[in-house]
C-alpha cells in the first residue's frame, strides 16, 4: 500500500514539474547535485520527468571530496547530463575582495554561518546563470522540515523556481529515495549542507530528523523539542515571506 502511494506521488510530481515548465514556456530543468539525499531524489525525479532536458550541476566549494563521489554515484543511476563547476577559487576571491574582517559577525559562530551562506549563494548564482543559458527552471531540493525550520539560505538554496519536495518530511524523502533507486551510500550518510568541516543538519539544529518529523506532524514530543522547533521556526519567518513594501506613493 505504501509503495503504491509513493508511486502515485512520484507520478504526480513528474506531471507537476511538466506543468510548471510549460507555464513558464521554458525548455527544461537545472538542479544542484550535492551528493546528499534531497538533491539525489530531485535528480532522479528529473531524470524520470525529462531526461533529455534535465541538467545537474555539481558545485564543490572547498568541499569534502566524498560528496562529489556520492554525487557521481547518483549520476550513475539517473544518467542526467551534467557538469562540475568548482567554486573554491571563486569563494577565495570573494573573501579577498570583500575582506574577511567585514564578514566576521558579532559572535564566534557568525563567521562560519556567514561563510556557509556565501557558499550557498555562490552556488545559486551559478545555477541561475546556467539555467538562463539553457532556458530552464532552477529546481530546489529543500524539504518540509528544512522549510519550516528555515534551514536554508535566503537567496541561496531557498532562491529557486520550483520546490518538488516542499510537502515531504525527511522520512518521506528517504522513502522516495529508496523507491527511485538512490545509492545506499547517499541514503546512509548523515544529512549535511556541506557548508563547513564536519557540519551536519542534526548537529546544527540540535534535534534528530526523527524528532523533527514527529514535531512537525503534530505528534507528541518533549517540551525541549518543541522549544527548539519554535526557536528555529520563529527566527526564520522572514525567509518564508516575500519582501516587504510600504504604502503606495499615490496613497499620500
Amino acid at each position: 500500500m505504501k509503495d503504491k502511494k509513493i508511486a502515485n506521488y512520484v507520478d504526480h510530481l513528474i506531471e507537476w514539474l511538466h506543468e510548471e515548465r510549460k507555464l513558464r514556456n521554458l525548455d527544461g530543468f537545472v538542479v544542484g547535485l550535492s551528493g546528499g539525499v534531497d538533491s539525489a531524489v530531485v535528480s532522479c525525479l528529473l531524470a524520470k520527468a525529462d531526461l533529455k532536458n534535465s541538467f545537474a550541476v555539481m558545485m564543490p566549494c572547498h568541499s569534502n571530496a566524498e560528496d562529489l563521489v556520492d554525487a557521481k554515484r547518483v549520476l550513475d543511476v539517473c544518467k542526467l547530463d551534467h557538469t562540475t563547476v568548482d567554486l573554491s577559487a571563486t569563494h577565495s576571491t570573494f573573501y579577498q575582495t570583500v575582506g574577511a574582517a567585514n564578514l566576521q559577525g558579532k559572535i564566534a559562530n557568525d563567521a562560519r554561518v556567514i561563510d556557509g551562506n556565501v557558499r550557498a549563494r555562490l552556488r545559486m548564482v551559478t545555477l541561475y546563470a546556467i539555467a538562463q543559458a539553457r532556458n530552464a527552471l532552477v529546481v530546489g531540493t529543500d524539504n518540509q522540515v528544512e522549510w519550516q525550520l528555515g534551514y536554508f539560505t535566503k537567496y541561496g538554496d531557498g532562491g529557486v523556481d520550483v520546490i518538488p519536495l516542499f510537502h515531504l518530511m525527511k522520512d518521506d524523502v528517504y522513502d522516495l529515495a529508496c523507491y527511485l533507486g538512490v545509492p545506499n551510500s547517499v541514503i546512509d550518510k548523515k544529512p549535511s549542507g556541506g557548508l563547513w568541516e564536519s557540519q551536519t543538519d542534526e548537529g546544527e539544529i540540535g534535534l534528530s530528523y526523527a524528532e523533527m518529523n514527529r514535531a512537525l506532524r503534530g505528534e507528541s514530543v518533549s517540551e525541549e523539542t518543541s522549544a527548539i522547533i519554535k526557536h528555529w521556526h520563529d527566527r526564520s519567518q522572514h525567509k518564508r515571506e516575500m519582501p516587504k513594501v510600504p504604502k503606495a506613493f499615490a496613497d499620500f
